[in-house]
């Protein structure tokens, strides 16, 4: 399952319900210090890891005694398991909401000191007598309901309660469907919560404010969670050995019982074995870092600390692009820029944008820094403020937005920029700065994207903050533009008129667009295969490169849903297609060669575009 909202009420700064979008790779909430932003994430902690608001958690703004912690999910399982061998799902037992996510909210009294928790799904639901309240019904109350239907037992099978709830469902003129708040955390509805609960991602909390002492969390924090991790893909071999210990002891036990009932029967029938608790083993490894000098980390400067958790996100981000079957996982990182100089904050940027392109890891961040904020997807960001009444609020930015953080966060242009280069996407940004990297060591009179304070690379779609704040403040000092754009399938090409019009300007300007479909179909085919895990695809100069690469993707993950099947809908063909694209543009282009490129691009297109940029630098 993947997070696609946080719903929170009553908790903190959030009085009113408040839904917090949630990007399905990485988000980032921006604002300054005390904006809320750190609920956010505290929350998810509370949610995922069995956590209690405390009582001063209230919302004081607010009236309402309870608390409420909601997670919407996408990507559900198909099927759950819930009576024996029968098998039913979310939707047919009506639990999931408009969108048709699975909503789960957590409810809490706070107006007493120790408050159980209460697990409910919020979903369009029956709210018919007869059909409303079936998830909470025994084997035997469904029975009654059927003989009170006049339901005959020949059209159910009355030994699976899922069959007997649908069955009454169906005899129902009309369901009524509303939105309510289905308990599933009673009667029988606690076995759905019960299946649902291991598959939700693991959350991991990465906090910005530790003490320096023994055990440091922010070292120990990385570690633990490996640990964690181990632990939960070995859950059914610990589980095995669990039971082969409890055997082992409970023959041993019973043998003793046996022999003392030899010497005294009424002590031995007084007496059976039972273990006090299950075992933890998250408690059993312990383990840190210590320097050769001995030295704890925890002894060492905060940066020092800071930059071993930018390595553990960079170590994560190469072990879950090559292992297959990855849990999901949720990072969540407050304020990863702590203490870092900005060299480490785009190396930091860059591992957690790479550690967010796997399909099974999201990503969340905090910062309130220009320098980080600046690097940061402008459509992952969400603007978080403190509003006049006290209470937070959360918005996702559109340009306007944008337009108040980067004013509120002092994201300035580069006054040093003497060339603005424009591209399609942010996609196109990584391939430029890549191949422009690559190769700068053998062409001296290529410009390097990466390196380079006088030229901007803006994509005219997303981005980061810091290339919106360039294309819209830069474009208004008159600074010569260049334009690169795909050539696609379109005749004549959808942008000639835009590079006719920029090529007639006198300022210096010019454009040019692809002579091969796209920048895609400038990466080497080995280059692919060594970037993405041994994918192969032949293609030539007018192939759509990135469909192909999604088709065996799909292909080589062994899925059972035909490639034909993704083609006919839409929205997962896009996704699928959007995930190859991102990955090809990191991960391809960054095994690219000065070799590689030469053969795909005999005539030196790309490496002409990187010449004539450096020249109009001087």
């Amino acid at each position: 399952m993947k997070l696609a909202a946080v719903i929170l009420e009553n908790f903190r700064g959030y009085r009113e319900p408040t839904r917090i979008e949630i990007d399905e790779d990485l988000t980032a909430f921006i604002g300054k210090n005390d904006a809320g932003k750190s609920t956010i994430l505290e929350a998810l902690e509370i949610f995922f890891n069995d956590g209690k608001p405390e009582q001063g958690d209230a919302c004081v703004h607010g009236n309402a005694k309870e608390i409420r912690i909601g997670c919407a999910f996408l990507e559900l399982p198909d099927t759950l398991i819930l009576d024996s061998a029968a098998s039913t799902s979310l939707a047919a037992e009506y639990l999931l909401n408009e969108v048709d996510e699975l909503e789960i909210i957590k409810a809490w009294d706070s107006s007493v000191k120790t408050s159980k928790e209460t697990v409910f799904a919020a979903a369009l639901h029956p709210t018919n007598a007869d059909a409303a309240d079936l998830l909470s019904l025994k084997n035997a109350d469904l029975k009654v309901r059927l003989k009170k239907l006049a339901i005959s037992d020949a059209i159910v099978n009355l030994s699976i309660n899922g069959s007997m709830r649908q069955a009454i469902r169906n005899s129902c003129e009309e369901l009524y469907l509303e939105r309510k708040l289905v308990p599933l955390d009673k009667e029988e509805a606690k076995k759905i919560w019960d299946q649902i609960k291991p598959q939700l991602p693991m959350f991991a909390l990465f906090r910005s404010d530790r003490a320096s002492q023994d055990g440091d969390e922010e070292v120990q924090n990385p570690l633990g969670f490996a640990i964690a991790q181990a632990l939960k893909e070995l859950e059914l071999d610990i589980k095995k050995i669990e039971n082969a210990v409890r055997l082992r002891a409970e023959d041993v036990a019973n043998r003793t019982l046996a022999k003392l009932n030899e010497m005294d029967s009424r002590l031995a029938s007084e007496l059976k074995p039972f273990f006090k608790a299950d075992p933890k083993f998250n408690n059993v490894f312990k383990f840190g870092l210590v320097s050769d000098n001995g030295i704890p980390i925890n002894k060492r400067g905060s940066g020092v600390r800071r930059l071993i958790l930018l390595n553990f996100f960079r170590a994560e981000a190469e072990r879950r692009r090559l292992e297959k079957g990855a849990l999901r996982v949720i990072y969540a990182i407050e304020e990863p820029e702590t203490s870092q100089h900005p060299d480490n904050q785009r190396l930091l940027v860059r591992a957690l944008k790479e550690l967010s392109l796997d399909e099974n890891t999201q990503v969340l961040v905090t910062s309130h820094t220009p320098g980080l904020a600046g690097l940061l997807p402008s459509d992952s960001l969400r603007a978080v403020r403190r509003q006049d009444n006290g209470t937070a609020s959360v918005s996702e930015c559109n340009d306007v937005e944008l337009v108040t953080i980067a004013n509120e966060l002092g994201v300035l242009p580069d006054q040093r920029v003497k060339a603005l280069v424009f591209v399609e996407g942010s996609n196109d940004v990584e391939f430029m700065e890549r191949i422009s990297a690559m190769l700068k060591p053998s062409i001296a009179d290529a410009v390097d994207f990466t390196s380079d304070n006088r030229v901007a690379l803006v994509p005219l779609g997303g981005g980061s903050l810091k290339h919106w704040v360039a294309k819209h403040y830069l474009r208004k000092l008159g600074i010569p533009e260049v334009h690169l754009y795909d050539r696609d399938d379109d005749l004549p090409p959808k942008y000639q008129i835009e590079c006719d019009v920029i090529n007639a300007r006198k300022d210096g300007s010019w454009a040019a667009i692809t002579m091969k479909r796209e920048l895609e179909n400038y990466l080497h085919a080995d280059a692919i295969m060594d970037g993405m895990d041994g994918i192969v695809v032949a293609f030539t100069d007018t192939c759509d490169v990135p469909l192909k690469v999604a088709e065996a993707v799909h292909l080589a993950s062994g899925s059972a849903k035909p490639w034909a099947q993704v083609l006919a809908d839409a929205k997962m063909l896009e996704k699928k297609v959007g995930q190859a694209k991102k990955r090809l543009n990191r991960e391809g282009a960054s095994k690219m060669t000065f070799a590689r490129l030469a053969y795909i691009d005999p005539t030196g297109e790309v490496s002409g575009w990187l010449k004539r940029i450096y020249g109009m630098l001087s």
